[in-house]
């Protein structure tokens, strides 16, 4: 059984947001002639790195939110020209949209089993899926979703 993460979203504000993000990153890659790949760097590096890969996902705190999940396809620990350790999670740069689930602040990574993981939009609420994203954002801040 695969292993998920859980991180906060830090500077994005909308899912689409990310998703230019990314787009961007991978355009600046892709003209520096760097490999094309998405990745986040972390300064701890998961123990349960094989769970992870085996089909496991990052989901995204975006605004006190889960709301979206990108598939992590490696984890390269490495270590930086300061000589502090660290990784790269490889994602698959597509976002999956998920069912909204409110989540407190933290700091860095959390494991997230699949039982507590929520669903991809379209698999859960009916409905949601159609729902402008100013509108979800709206109905969860009155805690609603």
């Amino acid at each position: 059984m695969s292993l998920n993460l859980i991180k906060l979203c830090v500077g994005c504000d909308s899912v689409e947001d990310l998703e230019e993000w990314i787009a961007f990153r991978l355009d600046e890659r892709r003209r520096a002639g760097e490999p094309v790949e998405q990745y986040h760097t972390t300064r701890m590096v998961p123990t349960r790195a094989a769970e992870i890969i085996d089909g496991g996902s990052l989901y995204w705190v975006i605004k006190g939110n889960v709301q979206c999940r990108q598939l992590i396809t490696d984890i390269r620990p490495f270590t930086d020209d300061e000589g502090i350790g660290r990784c790269h999670l490889i994602f698959d740069p597509q976002v999956v949209r998920t069912d909204w689930q409110p989540r407190r602040a933290f700091q860095g990574w959390r494991y997230l089993k699949p039982s507590d993981a929520p669903l991809d939009l379209g698999q859960g609420n009916a409905g949601l899926a159609e729902m402008p994203p100013k509108l979800r954002r709206e109905l969860a801040d009155l805690g609603l979703l």
